[in-house]
């Protein structure tokens, strides 16, 4: 297996994902101010919900986030183009992490992956050829790349399938409750709209989703399926971004697919006009244990991140606690409402606020069903009323139902929240569930 590693393999799919990706990085930087997105998530709030902890990442002031996806988006020119590649891959590698650490009011397991990819693409050698640098001469060119690459992309992508359909396994996604909730405002779509509705439908939705995620990889990795395989993803792939519009996802992940595929294939489709290069390296990279330690050091935190919540006391589907970084996706829906009560300092009375005095309608929905925004929320109203001289208690009143069943306390009404730290680590004794609601 070391020796494997570091053995020369032909690099083209990793050169033609490099522009793939690359420009996939463009379509989501600058569509996100096109579609809004950037305004809508950014701009207007009065302040976002970072990262707990993360309290210096903030959006920048007036119409700067718009000059920063701009950047972003240059970035991702510059990496489909190989123009000062490594460059352009480490500074999209720090501005989206920004994007993604700031703000939880989008949250996406796909904004995740997107993040952990342009760090693992910074350090790839993935500018070798078909790209300005090497064409200037700023990197030499080759055709040739170590095993270790394609290990570590595999790799990531057995990883973010595995624990999907693992984390599907449970009764709401089983009954076919998830998709039926997915599928209820899709009616109006012509064709297929009414057929989405039909149980029958839900149950396909249901299975094939997990085999899909189950078994994927080992399909593509196969001979005898691997063209199966990739049919499969072309239909489900296109079948998401139509029917479910999450971004650039799907399109990312047919991406993914050169890397199973011959690389002689690769390269006869990719590059029927280009002279070969002369092979200059030798058929075995040396050895590397820093790169060895990289490569098994991140597969085995991506390994350990989804399996935490297994670690913290409580239902992961209620808390949240554990949820985020866990390839947890689609996998419910929350609906609800949070009624927050300020009291002051030497009062009894407490005053019910105004949500919408401080936060987008985005940012209200998003609050629904997550107690850690919940909880910095209580912190933002604190703040706002010691800055006028104001010291003040918060409680909370809400009703959560998760997939449209029973409904329940999420928080403790009677708790302040203001009096309590967030555990990032461990379980939130005040964060109730169904089995613990105290109105029950």
């Amino acid at each position: 297996m070391k020796r494997w590693l570091f053995q020369a393999t032909d690099n083209s799919p990793l050169i033609i994902f490099r522009i793939i990706f690359g420009f996939l990085v463009l379509c989501e930087s600058w569509g996100a101010i096109a579609t809004g997105w950037v305004r809508r998530v950014l701009i207007e709030p009065q302040f976002t919900f970072h990262f707990i902890g993360l309290d210096f990442l903030q959006p920048l002031p007036g119409k700067g986030m718009y000059v920063y996806f701009v950047l972003m988006g240059i970035c991702g020119i510059g990496i489909m183009l190989g123009y000062f590649y490594r460059l352009s891959s480490i500074l999209f590698a720090v501005f989206w992490a920004g994007v993604y650490l700031m703000q939880k009011s989008a949250y996406n397991n796909h904004y995740y992956l997107l993040w952990l990819l342009a760090i693992i693409m910074a350090t790839l050698p993935a500018h070798k050829d078909l790209s300005i640098d090497s064409k200037k001469g700023r990197v030499s060119k080759s055709q040739w790349m170590p095993n270790w690459v394609w290990f570590l992309i595999v790799g990531q992508l057995l990883l973010v399938y595995t624990f999907a359909a693992i984390a599907k396994l449970y009764p709401d996604w089983l009954d076919g409750s998830v998709a039926k909730n997915l599928m209820s405002n899709k009616y109006n779509l012509p064709i297929i709209g009414d057929l989405l509705q039909q149980s029958w439908a839900h149950q396909i939705i249901t299975w094939f989703g997990i085999l899909f995620d189950l078994l994927i990889i080992p399909a593509l990795l196969w001979k005898p399926t691997r063209k199966i395989a990739f049919g499969l993803a072309l239909f489900f792939h296109l079948y998401n971004s139509i029917i479910l519009q999450i971004g650039i996802f799907p399109y990312l992940a047919l991406g993914f697919t050169v890397f199973f595929f011959p690389r002689d294939n690769i390269r006869k489709w990719f590059y029927p006009k280009q002279e070969k290069v002369q092979n200059t390296i030798a058929s075995q990279y040396a050895d590397s244990s820093l790169i060895k330690t990289f490569v098994f050091t991140w597969l085995l935190i991506q390994l350990m991140l989804p399996l935490r919540h297994w670690f913290i006391d409580g239902n992961v589907l209620y808390t949240e606690e554990g949820h985020r970084l866990s390839w947890r996706m689609m996998l419910r829906s929350k609906s609800g409402y949070n009624r927050f009560f300020i009291q002051k300092e030497g009062e009894t009375k407490k005053q019910l606020i105004s949500l919408e005095e401080y936060l987008t309608p985005k940012q209200i929905r998003s609050m629904t069903g997550k107690p850690d925004i919940i909880w910095q929320f209580a912190q933002q109203l604190k703040s706002l009323h010691a800055k006028k001289g104001q010291n003040i208690k918060v409680f909370v009143k809400n009703k959560t139902t998760v997939n449209n069943k029973t409904t329940f306390q999420l928080i403790d009404p009677t708790l302040d929240l203001t009096s309590v730290s967030w555990n990032y680590f461990g379980h939130n004794d005040w964060v109730l569930e169904p089995s613990l609601n105290l109105n029950q």
